[in-house]
């Protein structure tokens, strides 16, 4: 079953601990106006690999953080839904998942272990007064009579399952459930910068049920490596692997903020192969998960705009734009912000794979070029 209480911590860090022993984690003492609170950080996983995948975003930005800023201190709980400020890495568009990398719990040298990443944002966050950190996960607590087993605070109180929480195996697929995924947020507003931490366990699995989160098996298919090593030949218009979004089509560009009225919105698709794909039977998703249906076909090396009809709608105070293939199941996803969105008439441009979903404004609405 899903997590039992999901939600986020905001509060100040004022001490921490690094990872180690057999079931390490790493700790972090958080504090709001009244309360204290211990978040639990997964640095290597029960499972074989033990190396997690993580992604650290040192410029995150996306819709949500609207939601979060004018929030008081201490813990939220959040409904698992889409459309709010519960996390799904697979559903929510925070960033590329081809962007994740494995590290192990600790190595030799700087800044190149789990520990390190982020220890390093933990640490500036408590020299700098005004800086906050966003904990998503499972609350657990506050235990009576207990005092917390890190840092001493009675009673005990805190935040788990800081990682995704979907596309378990084995004993966790009891946690699988959709829009509860857990990240570490930390916001500095003297440089008006949010950092996202990301982690992930190498046994989970990027296509989930939309009910359940338990895992969806389909054919091997998805692009070269960046390593050159073709370990799942990629088939055009094919489904995407179980590991990764196939990312044949990718999202490149969306007119979201139109001057027309009513008015009238678009998303520009790109086929990076050299094969002609259908799009028969594939849908573009909203923020709120609202679909349209798609048909025909996009040439290969080609781009495609599309005319978005109703039930799916972009609202110009930020969003989300996801592609679905045939069985429903994500070949790419992208977000946009308010600040983003601000000037009408203008062509949002996401950036290509390996690059997060991050929009910038490049040409007029009647003007636009690819």
């Amino acid at each position: 079953m899903p997590l039992k209480a999901y939600g986020v911590l905001k509060g100040r860090p004022i001490d921490r601990q690094l990872g180690s022993g057999a079931n390490p984690h790493y700790q972090i003492h958080i504090v709001d106006d009244t309360t204290h609170y211990r978040i639990a950080v997964n640095v290597a996983s029960q499972l074989a690999p033990s190396e997690l995948q993580f992604l650290v975003d040192s410029r995150f930005d996306h819709p949500f953080l609207a939601e979060l800023i004018d929030k008081p201190l201490g813990w939220l709980p959040l409904p698992s839904r889409p459309g709010g400020a519960a996390l799904d890495f697979i559903r929510v568009n925070l960033f590329d998942p081809r962007d994740m990398r494995v590290l192990p719990l600790s190595a030799p040298g700087p800044d190149n272990d789990l520990n390190e990443k982020i220890d390093q944002y933990v640490q500036r966050a408590m020299a700098d007064q005004e800086a906050l950190v966003y904990a998503f996960g499972e609350r657990w607590g506050p235990e009576q009579g207990t005092t917390d087993k890190i840092f001493g605070f009675s009673p005990g109180n805190g935040v788990h399952d800081i990682h995704m929480n979907q596309g378990n195996v084995g004993r966790f697929t009891g946690d699988d459930g959709v829009y509860q995924d857990g990240a570490l947020l930390f916001n500095f507003p003297r440089t008006s910068q949010w950092v996202g931490v990301f982690l992930k366990f190498q046994s989970q699995t990027w296509h989930t049920d939309d009910r359940t989160g338990h895992q969806i098996h389909t054919e091997t298919s998805g692009p070269p490596s960046d390593e050159h090593v073709v370990t799942n030949p990629f088939i055009p218009g094919g489904q995407p692997g179980p590991e990764m979004p196939d990312g044949a089509v990718r999202i490149v560009a969306a007119l979201v903020n139109s001057i027309q009225s009513p008015e009238v919105e678009f998303v520009t698709l790109l086929n990076t192969t050299n094969e002609v794909i259908s799009l028969d039977g594939w849908m573009i998703a909203d923020r709120d998960k609202n679909k349209m249906r798609l048909t025909g076909s996009i040439a290969a090396a080609e781009t495609l705009r599309i005319q978005l009809v109703p039930p799916v709608f972009l609202p110009n105070k930020g969003g989300i734009i996801t592609l679905l293939n045939e069985r429903g199941l994500r070949v790419d996803g992208v977000a946009y912000t308010r600040e983003q969105a601000r000037n009408p008439g203008w062509t949002l441009k996401f950036e290509s794979a390996r690059l997060k979903p991050k929009p910038e404004k490049i040409s007029r609405q009647d003007e636009f070029r690819y």
